[in-house]
């Protein structure tokens, strides 16, 4: 049974930040459902990055809620290549957003973090009293460095000012607008661009980084966007919450499942002598369930949707991510965080 509504979003004023991101775009989705008026303001408008310009336009504008989906994020990769982008883009955008939020007297704020800020070799699957309990994936803690402080810094605020700010983990994500970047993208989109070119070429197979062994949870990104709103109106404590799927599967098993959906028949060769990333990653998600919330969509129809979504919009031109041209031959990271 559904948790009774703490914060009720009923004729509220949502900023949504990184509205045009995969998660943001979602929550715009979701919450065109709720009675409320939806806030957004693209780089052109704001920099996040910069201190003065998110108090002035904050100030302006007055959100009552605040969904705070902006971030640089990226795959084992772009992680490895970038660790000062990670850490100090992550570490701003939260600072000035989180500190910004209190002086306006934003009434609700949601903070999205990611599974990676877990050990790890933490025990499976992964309850919130994990963090910080053991060393980090060395492949992404530059970016979970960023997300573990802005933890810290909801729980901060709530403390000291008595801000209603609460702090969401949600787990690998896939779905409409993702980034379909085979050398910087998640897993998942970028495994879908692999394989969809391995079929349009007639490649006989398909190259991957790891052995295929390491276990993700996935979630579909709209089934993200409701957990996080149902969050919004349900959810106040200074605990971080987990929002994952309980769905399972490898890497391999990943693949397997793209390449029925997709379609193509030829092999998979997996390179052992490249990063894995961590082992095995599913999150505890049972405060959420508890409160009476689960990810709907399975992992066939999530992927399934995010394929068509993907195959229209290559037509169209309007995907992120790599030129539909770029050839197949780059290796692909498959240890995603």
């Amino acid at each position: 049974m559904t948790t009774d509504t703490l914060f009720p979003l009923d004729g509220k004023r949502v900023w949504i930040a990184g509205h045009r991101g995969t998660v943001g775009s979602a929550i715009v989705r979701r919450l065109e459902r709720e009675r409320c008026e939806i806030v957004t303001a693209g780089r052109e408008t704001l920099d996040l990055g910069r201190q003065a310009d998110v108090e002035d336009w904050m100030a302006e504008v007055r959100p009552d809620v605040v969904f705070l989906a902006a971030a640089l994020v990226g795959g084992i990769h772009a992680n490895n290549s970038l660790p000062a982008d990670f850490i100090y883009q992550n570490l701003v955008i939260e600072t000035n957003v989180i500190h910004t939020a209190w002086k306006v007297g934003v009434k609700k704020l949601v903070s999205l973090g990611s599974s990676c800020i877990y050990p790890r070799m933490a025990p499976q699957p992964i309850q919130e009293d994990a963090l910080l309990t053991g060393p980090l994936e060395p492949t992404n803690e530059w970016y979970a460095v960023a997300k573990i402080a802005g933890i810290k810094l909801c729980q901060a605020y709530r403390r000291q000012h008595g801000c209603d700010f609460i702090s969401v983990m949600p787990t690998n994500l896939y779905g409409y607008g993702d980034n379909f970047d085979i050398e910087h993208g998640h897993v998942a989109a970028a495994l879908m661009v692999k394989i969809h070119r391995a079929k349009t070429e007639g490649a006989p197979s398909v190259e991957l980084w790891g052995t295929g062994e390491p276990l993700r949870e996935f979630l579909f990104v709209e089934d993200v966007a409701d957990g996080l709103v149902f969050l919004a109106k349900h959810y106040s404590e200074e605990a971080h919450i987990n929002l994952g799927s309980g769905q399972e599967i490898s890497i391999r098993g990943l693949a397997e499942l793209l390449a029925d959906i997709i379609g193509y028949e030829g092999e998979f060769r997996f390179d052992p002598s490249k990063p894995n990333g961590t082992p095995r990653k599913i999150m505890d998600s049972s405060r959420i369930a508890g409160m009476g919330w689960v990810a709907p969509t399975t992992l066939r129809e999530g992927f399934e949707r995010t394929y068509r979504w993907y195959v229209e919009n290559l037509a169209a031109g309007t995907l992120r991510g790599l030129s539909p041209q770029q050839p197949a031959r780059v290796k692909l990271t498959v240890g995603s965080h």
